[in-house]
C-alpha cells in the first residue's frame, strides 16, 4: 500500500510529460497558422478578390524610384480615424485642344466668315484689280475674288447675306473685298460706317483723263456702236463745256466724291494708291498698303516682274502657283487714239479738281 501512495504522489513519468509538451506546442502552432491565414485572406480580399490593380507604390520619402515600366498606385485615402493630410500636387494634365471661340464653323483650320475689315472702294479703271490680286499673296489677307456690289446694288439683302459671301478667315487674318463703284455711290459711306466705323478704306486713283479713256476703251470693246469719246465727253466742245453727267468723266472728279467719305471717316482711315506708281514701283505701293493694313511687309520686289506685252507688272510664280500670274485679257488693253486737243481740254477741266484733291489728301500725284 505504501508503494502505491508513493507512486501516485511522485513526479509524472517522462512519457506523459512529452505528451503534454507536444499537445501544448501543437495548440500554439494551430493558433499561429489560423492567424496567418486570416491576414492572408484579408490582403487577398482587398486586392485580387476585389479587383484592385497590381501596381507599385510611388516614391517614398527616401527617394526610391519606380521601375520605368511600372504603373504607380493611386495614393491611399485617409482612414476614418486619420485626419486628411494635404496631398502632393498632382501631375499637370495635358489640356485637350480647344477650338477658337470665334470660329463658328467648328474647325480652327477653316476659320469663320466675317464682315470685311478693309474695302477697296475705288476707283474704276484705276488699278483696283491689280491691288486686289497683289494683296491676296499676303498670308494675313483673305479677299473675295468677285465684286459683291453690296453697298450700292445689293444693300437690301442684309449683312448676313453679305457675310455669307466672304472667305473664311482666322483670327489673325484680314477679310477684304473690292467694289470700285462704291467710291461714287452717295449712300456707300454711310452704309459702310453703319457696318463698322473702323473699316479701313483703299482708293486707287489714276490720272482722271487716262482713266476716262481706259473706261471708254473697255465699254467700246463691249458696245462697238457707242458714240465717239469726244462726243460723249462734251456737251459743247467749241465752248469747252464738259458733260459731267457721263459717268466716265464724273468718276475722275475725285475731290467731289471724297467729301462724302470724309463726312463719316477720318482721312487716316483712307489710303490712296497711285495707279501710275503701281505700274512703275509695285513693291513700293504695296508696301504702303501693307503698312496701312497693319500687316508685315511680306510682298516685296521678289514677287514682281514687268510684262512688256501688257505694259504693267505681274506676279512671279509662287509656291502655290507653278506659273506666273498676270491680270486677265481685259487688263492692259491698248487705248483708243484720242485727239490731243480733246485731251488738253479735259486736263484743263480736271485741274481745279486735282489741286483740291492734292490739298485734301496731302499728296501730289503729278497729273498735270
Amino acid at each position: 500500500m505504501a508503494y502505491r501512495v508513493l507512486g501516485r504522489a511522485g513526479p509524472p513519468q517522462p512519457r506523459r510529460a512529452r505528451r503534454l509538451l507536444f499537445a501544448f506546442t501543437l495548440s500554439l502552432s494551430c493558433t499561429y497558422l489560423c492567424y496567418s491565414f486570416l491576414c492572408c485572406c484579408d490582403v487577398l480580399g482587398r486586392s485580387r478578390l476585389l479587383g484592385a490593380p497590381r501596381c507599385l507604390r510611388g516614391p517614398s520619402a527616401g527617394g526610391q524610384k519606380l521601375l520605368p515600366k511600372s504603373r504607380p498606385c493611386d495614393p491611399p485615402g485617409p482612414t476614418p480615424s486619420e485626419p486628411s493630410a494635404p496631398s502632393a500636387p498632382a501631375a499637370a494634365a495635358v489640356p485637350a485642344p480647344r477650338l477658337s471661340s470665334s470660329n463658328h464653323s467648328g474647325s480652327p483650320k477653316l476659320g469663320t466668315k466675317r464682315l470685311p475689315q478693309a474695302l477697296i472702294v475705288g476707283v474704276k479703271k484705276g488699278g483696283t484689280r491689280a491691288v486686289l490680286e497683289f494683296i491676296r499673296v499676303h498670308p494675313d489677307v483673305r479677299a473675295l475674288g468677285t465684286e459683291p456690289h453690296f453697298f450700292d446694288r445689293n444693300y437690301g439683302r442684309g449683312l448676313d447675306w453679305y457675310r455669307s459671301l466672304m472667305p473664311r478667315t482666322l483670327d489673325t487674318q484680314i477679310t477684304l473685298e473690292k467694289t470700285p463703284s462704291y467710291f461714287v455711290t452717295q449712300e456707300a459711306p454711310r452704309r459702310i460706317f453703319n457696318m463698322s466705323r473702323d473699316t479701313k478704306l483703299i482708293v486707287v486713283v489714276r490720272n482722271p483723263v487716262t482713266r476716262a479713256i481706259s473706261d471708254y476703251t473697255q465699254t467700246l470693246s463691249k458696245k462697238p456702236d457707242i458714240p465717239t469719246f469726244e462726243g460723249l465727253s462734251f456737251r459743247n466742245r467749241t465752248l469747252g463745256l464738259v458733260d459731267v453727267s457721263w459717268n466716265a468723266i464724273r468718276i475722275g472728279m475725285y475731290a467731289l466724291h471724297l467729301q462724302s467719305w470724309l463726312q463719316y471717316f477720318p482721312l487716316a482711315q483712307i489710303h490712296f494708291v497711285s495707279g501710275e506708281r503701281l505700274i512703275t514701283d509695285p513693291a513700293g505701293e504695296m508696301g504702303r498698303v501693307q503698312d496701312f493694313l497693319g500687316i508685315k511687309r511680306f510682298i516685296t520686289d521678289k514677287h514682281f516682274y514687268f510684262n512688256k506685252t501688257k505694259g504693267f507688272p505681274c506676279l512671279k510664280k509662287t509656291e502655290s502657283s507653278l506659273l506666273p500670274r498676270c491680270l486677265g485679257k481685259s487688263k492692259g488693253r491698248a487705248h483708243v487714239q484720242i485727239d490731243p486737243e480733246v485731251i488738253e481740254q479735259l486736263r484743263e477741266f480736271y485741274r481745279p479738281y486735282n489741286i483740291k484733291f492734292y490739298e485734301t489728301v496731302g499728296q501730289d500725284f503729278r497729273w498735270e
